[in-house]
């Protein structure tokens, strides 16, 4: 894109200045930051290309260290600010693109006034700063990075391993061949969206990353990025990626919160890159470099209405792509609309296929009757859904699949109290209960271990472990469960999306219908029983969360009219009720609850003159409160070796930093805060300062529930998430 290349050319100029040569000349790095050299590039590109795409091209580079800004910061730095002269920049830029050739090839508009022109900024932001980080790790590093293995290559290898697994010796075998056989013959439509509506244990996770790879190589797409919910864990997707594909280095993971941040700062005072150009270095980031991707729905969402040059480094990367959005149902509803918007965009103007991959479809699609009800008295509603199809359904007859899968009786009980629950472990050797917070997934674990009649087998899951953590306890719980032994196995919602466990009888605390489905989808997977049994309590114990509270009223409703919660009718009454009756203001609320506000509704009120605020979105899309902070656990030697290498470094990369994902947990921020005064905690390296701690030893973690907090401290998972969650 010759506008990308126009920031490009632009973004420096300001180190033409007599000043910005004086800085880097120096002998010695001070204190004091260097010149600002952003702005001038910023001015000149309004200067160039008018207020229009010079506009565009100014909010990227007058962000391009301290991030996207608000269009007021814009307006005094191009306009007003006094800066050096820098005019000798023409001697050192040749060839800047004529001002015809930057106008943009999208093919039509996003439904949302305003949205596309923000989105494309972002995109060239993107590529703006991702190329600056790259140009200088280049430079220090005196390498380049390795050339992704070809995706043509990659699914070769899934076909012929896929071929190699095949079996129709069961009715289930049998039909999981007939969905993939049947998904395949449609790789072959234009990229665009899709829905793929499985029963949970269907095979949709290969099913999805063969359609997704097949796709890619007939429409010359670039990379697979598969999205999975905050509340899953993604360590197994990406291990059974790199298994089937043979590739061990081509699968990233990039979970929620690993971007090492630099504490908040405006964008002018995060303009200083250091005389030798460090500071940038020390920003090191993620930018989905590889073919296959595989992280978490809050990484993805919230990169797409980010603002900092290392969360939006990556976005670029996403068109042209394959995204599957595996358990679509679990969008988070409280920003719905912003997040359907943006998956609109990618499709229509990136040239992104967008795959919708559950067993329980939310009722987004034009035709389901998905529209802007309710965004305004007396509004005329907009036509807002997905425009996807029957044609566009990648699974055959999804409603005989169905029925035909059924391998599950859901029932549902009152009040339970955890010496019920404990009594049935005792009668179940091998059994799953998930509950809905940490504090009482943590208490009956203990209940369990306490009593000598059920102690045996006892396993918890909690996302106070780190990822190589949960990766051993779910590799014994599999080990047990296949050789008969006893397993009783108590978990957050973490357990549901996406890990791959199979027992006789599952226990779900009441929640939202997608979620005990999903639950469901943990009992019988195999069919290797008749029905499995599911039993959904409400426990006496502990309250819910308040942002389940519509979920579990919608799904009690779905109880009571008598439909099969499993079933396809009783999954769309449920988001029905959970959508439809919302109303849509419900579902674009940014900013916090006394004062929500309309990120959609701003960005339509700032479309003229591209007024845009994109630090004030970036502040109000979270999903989830920056409240919690990621440290290090030096879990095991591999992780001990890590953290010794990066501490090391003079100038830590991001692909190193990668290496330290397996070993991140969140915690509340306050006990982050005092244990680094206490000394438990540590900086790793001194050129990330805080922004990367780890645990000294491990006194504060412990082998069977992970990280130390004290009771006051325990929180449930879907307290730190904005507004209502689908999970």
């Amino acid at each position: 894109m010759e506008a990308a290349r126009a920031a490009g050319l632009l973004h420096d100029i300001g180190k033409a200045s007599n000043a910005y040569q004086a800085y880097i000349a120096a002998p010695q790095e001070g204190a004091s930051r260097g010149p600002d050299h952003s702005t001038a590039g910023a001015r000149e590109a309004e200067n160039l290309y008018g207020p229009y795409l010079g506009r565009m091209l100014a909010y990227a580079i007058a962000g391009h260290h301290g991030g996207l800004p608000d269009f007021r910061d814009l307006d005094r730095r191009v306009r007003e600010k006094a800066l050096e002269d820098c005019t000798r920049w023409r001697e050192a830029v040749n060839n800047l693109p004529e001002c015809a050739a930057l106008v943009s090839r999208r093919s039509r508009p996003n439904v949302h006034p305003g949205f596309s022109e923000a989105f494309l900024i972002r995109m060239l932001f993107s590529c703006l700063v991702d190329a600056d980080f790259l140009a200088t790790e280049r430079f220090y590093e005196q390498r380049e990075r390795e050339p992704p293995t070809d995706l043509a290559l990659l699914q070769g290898r899934l076909m012929s391993r896929l071929a190699a697994m095949r079996r129709d010796n069961t009715e289930l075998n049998r039909r999981r061949s007939e969905v993939l056989d049947h998904v395949l013959q449609k790789a072959g439509l234009e990229p665009g969206l899709f829905t793929l509506t499985t029963p949970t244990g269907g095979g949709k996770t290969l099913t999805s990353l063969a359609f997704a790879l097949e796709h890619a190589r007939l429409h010359g797409l670039k990379r697979v990025i598969y999205v999975i919910p905050y509340t899953s864990i993604i360590e197994q997707t990406a291990a059974v990626f790199r298994e089937v594909l043979d590739a061990p280095e081509d699968v990233l993971e990039h979970h929620a919160s690993f971007d090492w941040e630099p504490q908040r700062q405006s964008t002018e005072e995060a303009d200083d890159e250091g005389r030798a150009g460090l500071t940038k270095l020390r920003r090191a980031a993620e930018n989905w470099d590889a073919p296959i991707i595989v992280t978490t729905a809050v990484q993805f969402f919230e990169s797409l209405f980010a603002r900092s040059p290392s969360r939006c480094r990556k976005l670029h990367r996403i068109a042209e792509s394959v995204v599957i959005l595996d358990e679509a149902q679990t969008l988070p509803l409280r920003l719905l609309r912003p997040c359907m918007a943006a998956l609109n965009e990618l499709a229509t103007n990136y040239r992104t296929s967008i795959v919708l991959c559950t067993a329980t479809q939310p009722a987004l699609r034009l035709c389901d009757g998905f529209s802007d009800v309710g965004r305004a008295p007396r509004a005329r509603p907009k036509k807002v859904g997905f425009d996807i199809d029957d044609k566009r359904e990648l699974a055959p007859d999804p409603k005989g699949l169905f029925e035909s899968l059924k391998r599950v009786e859901v029932e549902l009980r009152g009040k339970t109290g955890d010496d019920e629950v404990a009594a049935r472990f005792a009668e179940q050797p091998q059994m799953l209960c998930i509950v809905n917070n940490r504090l009482h997934a943590r208490r009956l674990f203990d209940r369990l271990k306490a009593d000598p009649d059920v102690a045996e087998g006892v396993r918890h899951l909690t996302t106070l472990m780190c990822p190589a953590h949960r990766r051993a306890v779910l590799a014994d719980v599999r080990t047990r469960l296949a050789g008969g032994r006893a397993v009783r196995l108590v978990a957050t919602s973490l357990v549901e999306a996406g890990v791959d466990v199979d027992f006789p009888e599952v226990w779900r605390a009441i929640t939202g219908l997608d979620s005990i489905a999903q639950a469901a989808g943990r009992c019988n997977r195999e069919g290797r029983l008749v029905r499995g049994r599911t039993v959904v309590f409400e426990p006496a114990d502990a309250a819910p969360p308040r942002d389940l509270e519509p979920l579990i009223a919608a799904a009690q409703s779905v109880f009571r009219r008598g439909l099969d919660p499993l079933s396809l009718e009783g999954v769309r009454a449920y988001f029905q009720e959970v959508y439809w009756l919302r109303g849509a203001d419900a579902m674009d609320r940014a900013g916090t609850r006394r004062n929500p506000w309309s990120i959609l509704q701003a960005l339509e009120e700032r479309v003229d003159g591209l007024e845009f605020e994109f630090e004030t979105i970036a502040r109000g899309f979270q999903l989830i409160d920056d409240d919690q902070a990621t440290v290090i656990v030096p879990y095991d030697a591999p992780a001990r070796t890590a953290l010794s290498r990066v501490a090391a470094m003079d100038r830590p990369s991001g692909l190193d930093l990668r290496k330290l994902q397996q070993y991140a947990v969140s915690i509340p921020r306050r006990d982050r805060d005092a244990w680094l005064a206490a000394g438990i905690l540590r900086p790793v390296n001194p050129r990330l300062g805080e922004a990367l701690l780890a645990f000294r030893d491990l006194a504060h973690y412990r082998a069977d529930t992970g990280v130390d907090l004290s009771e006051r401290d325990w929180r449930d998972p879907l307290a730190n998430i904005v507004g209502d969650a689908a999970t």
